[in-house]
């Protein structure tokens, strides 16, 4: 049993914590708040028809739109109600309930690999720190050998972009590109969010 994350603990100690986030964000969408810059860099990454893994996919924020533009999503999040509703909102994906540091989709009969993985929302930042590692290389064992990640957090959070980066190479991924924002911005060393394009060593 993996030590359990923030998450986790945020709805042991509040069980509407869930229910709450999934009503800010259709209170953004209804403000007319840009919810969809972390799929538009995704799809950029993509050919027509990829197959992506949405890890900590939530209410299916992100991958909702990848669905739209016709590629295959598996979402997996530790949340039942944002899967629930992912699963209401976003049919055309598939959406599972799993802990990301125990992650085995072939062991649930999803044995193709994928073409893309994106993890954003922060959810890197909502792990246990002693599954960070195990969460990055289980990202890793499902993904093609040319394919690329996207994950995305900010500062602040209690974890540092460079401990992240030395996670990441210690379990077989190297940066392709590191970004400040969803939206392209270079990233700098006062940068105060974080968007790691990573591939496989």
């Amino acid at each position: 049993m993996t030590e359990p994350s923030m998450w986790t603990r945020m709805i042991q100690e509040n069980p509407e914590h869930s229910t709450a986030y999934i009503q800010r964000f259709k209170d953004l969408a209804a403000q007319g708040m840009d919810l969809a810059g972390e799929a538009r860099l995704v799809d950029a990454m993509l050919t027509r028809g990829a197959r992506v893994l949405d890890a900590g996919c939530g209410t299916g924020r992100v991958s909702g739109f990848l669905v739209d533009a016709g590629h295959e999503i598996v979402g997996v999040d530790g949340d039942p109600a944002l899967i629930a509703e992912a699963q209401q909102q976003h049919p055309g994906g598939r959406w599972l309930v799993g802990d990301l540091a125990e992650l085995d989709l072939p062991g649930q009969g999803i044995a193709e690999p994928f073409d893309a993985i994106v993890c954003a929302g922060n959810v890197m930042t909502f792990l246990a720190p002693s599954t960070r590692r195990e969460v990055l290389r289980r990202m890793r064992a499902h993904l093609l050998p040319e394919g690329r990640a996207a994950i995305g957090f900010g500062a602040g959070r209690g974890y540092e972009f460079d401990e992240f980066l030395a996670d990441a190479r210690a379990v077989g991924w190297e940066p392709d590109l590191l970004l400040a924002t969803w939206d392209l911005r270079p990233f700098t060393p006062d940068a105060d969010f974080l968007v790691a394009i990573l591939r496989p060593a």
